[in-house]
């Protein structure tokens, strides 16, 4: 069951990965503007942020495989819809469905996962859930690349027809894990019992990590959101460019993640390693806002992707190990407080790449060193836990 619910998540992010390197050609190809680019990641976003706290403390309620599913067949329809779409407003449409898709499929999977692992188990788990991720990326840009050749549109298609496989599969052989079967927790985590959302989100080992999670946020889809776009406009590189340096980026990502990952944890622990991905990433991208040196930006692409494929699993890690029976509600405020960044930097990265196209490195550059900063003074958890 756990293959399963990796496999669910590498095949979404496959379909993600095959739309990135033909961003730019849609862009010409519509003559749509930086800001409208944006608006589209900050709208999947919004839709994200609205449906993530129900949809996690639906999947505590009646289950996770129900989320799952309707998330990865609400996925399938927003693929399809964007590869027909011919206007703006039906491409806005389909980020809308593909948001709240998100947000029924990323915290089900991730309580998933939890039901089925021990704590020793955990940190391990969330490196998996991030490298199937991870997977996804490395595979899907090359194949949306070759795809590409026969129209802008078809890699949407084939991320359609992924989801819908994925739908299937998980509709058939997922199996929901009754709270009777799931793991033994320790007593401090039966002791939480389920808690609202609030008092869940005003906990003082959650609510300033959310806090540096809403800043991150910001930061990171500032730079990533448009990325492809950037290269694009920026270096001069290709769709193929593009595509190769996010599949060899997601290889170093995926081999830190299932073999080194687990090891910097135990050594370290999640916040010293969120704490180093911030000022880590913060470096490298503002290397890339004052380089023109082709192999400096690919050197510092490496790094920068690598440090949010750190990030990412190390905070989904965190919060699972102190979540307790509320799995569900707190990686839906995962989302949730993650989506309002995602929210806005896209926008503030698409209107500043219209003003200046070097500006948001500099905008994502200086919010990710200001969030390590802030993150130094994030609560460790307790040595029992």
């Amino acid at each position: 069951m756990l293959l399963l619910a990796y496999a669910n998540l590498f095949l979404v992010f496959l379909g993600v990965g095959l739309v990135i390197p033909v961003l730019p050609l849609l862009k010409a190809e519509m003559q749509l503007s930086g800001t409208t680019m944006g608006l589209m990641v900050a709208i999947f976003a919004f839709a994200q942020l609205v449906v993530s706290p129900f949809a996690g403390r639906a999947s505590d309620r009646w289950g996770r495989k129900p989320m799952i599913v309707l998330g990865l067949c609400l996925f399938s329809i927003s693929e399809f819809l964007f590869g027909w779409a011919q206007s703006v407003s039906w491409f806005y449409v389909s980020r809308l469905i593909g948001g709240a898709s998100a947000a029924c499929i990323m915290p089900s999977v991730t309580a998933y996962v939890a039901d089925l692992t021990t704590l020793r188990e955990r940190s391990k788990a969330m490196g998996y859930v991030s490298a199937a991720i991870s997977g996804g990326f490395i595979i899907g840009p090359g194949i949306g690349g070759l795809l590409a050749v026969f129209g802008t549109r078809v890699p949407f298609f084939a991320a359609g027809v992924v989801a819908f496989l994925g739908f299937v599969v998980t509709l058939v052989f997922l199996k929901e894990v009754p709270k009777d079967e799931q793991v033994e927790r320790t007593m401090e985590e039966q002791a939480k019992g389920e808690q609202g959302i609030l008092n869940v989100l005003f906990h003082p080992l959650f609510f300033g990590f959310f806090v540096v999670i809403l800043i991150s946020s910001f930061g990171l889809q500032a730079f990533e959101s448009i990325y492809s776009i950037m290269a694009s406009w920026n270096f001069g590189f290709t769709t193929t460019d593009i595509s190769l340096i996010i599949m060899f980026s997601g290889s170093f990502a995926l081999v830190a993640q299932l073999f080194f990952f687990h090891r910097i944890v135990e050594a370290i622990g999640e916040i010293r390693l969120i704490q180093w991905t911030f000022f880590i990433s913060a470096i490298f991208i503002i290397v890339i806002s004052l380089t023109k040196q082709h192999w400096l930006v690919i050197l510092s692409t490496f790094v920068v992707f690598l440090a949010f494929d750190l990030f990412r699993p190390a905070v989904t890690s965190y919060l699972s190990h102190n979540a307790g029976d509320n799995q569900g509600v707190v990686n839906g405020l995962n989302s949730t407080f993650t989506s309002v960044g995602n929210i806005l930097g896209p926008i503030v990265a698409g209107a500043l790449f219209d003003v200046n196209p070097v500006s948001p490195y500099y905008i994502a550059g200086v919010i990710l060193f200001v969030t390590g900063l802030v993150s130094l003074r994030l609560k460790r958890k307790p040595a029992n836990n």
